[in-house]
C-alpha cells in the first residue's frame, strides 16, 4: 500500500503547512458525491487518528482514512499549472471512469 506525491506536490503542501504554522500534514479522503460516485477530500491534518495511515514522502506525511484506502491504494498527488489554472491532480490507478466535469470517478 503507497500514496506518493510529485515534488511539485510536496513542495506545495510543504509552502502550504508552512504558512499554516500548523499541522501534522495533509489528509487525503474519498467521499461519495458527484454524478461518477466518489470525490477527493484533500485537507490539513491536525490530529493523527487510531484509525489513519500514514505515509511519508518527500518531507510530507498523507494521512488516509481505513475506510478510504481502498480507493486510493497506488495513488500519486500531483500539483500541476496549466495556463492560469492550478490545482491538485489525483493519479489513481484505481479509477475505472471519470465523470465529463472531473469532479467524481468510479472504482
Amino acid at each position: 500500500m503507497s500514496i506518493s506525491l510529485t515534488e511539485s506536490a510536496a513542495n506545495r503542501v510543504r509552502s502550504f503547512l508552512s504558512n499554516r504554522g500548523k499541522g501534522e500534514g495533509l489528509r487525503l479522503g474519498v467521499r461519495t458525491s458527484g454524478c461518477s460516485g466518489m470525490a477527493y477530500i484533500l485537507e490539513f491534518a491536525d490530529v493523527i487518528n487510531d484509525e489513519d495511515t500514514v505515509f511519508e514522502d518527500k518531507g510530507v506525511k498523507v494521512i488516509v482514512d481505513g475506510k478510504s484506502m481502498v480507493y486510493l491504494d497506488g495513488t500519486e498527488l500531483d500539483f500541476v499549472k496549466e495556463g492560469l489554472n492550478e490545482g491538485f491532480k489525483f493519479n489513481n490507478p484505481n479509477v475505472s471512469n471519470e465523470c465529463g466535469c472531473g469532479e467524481s470517478f468510479t472504482v
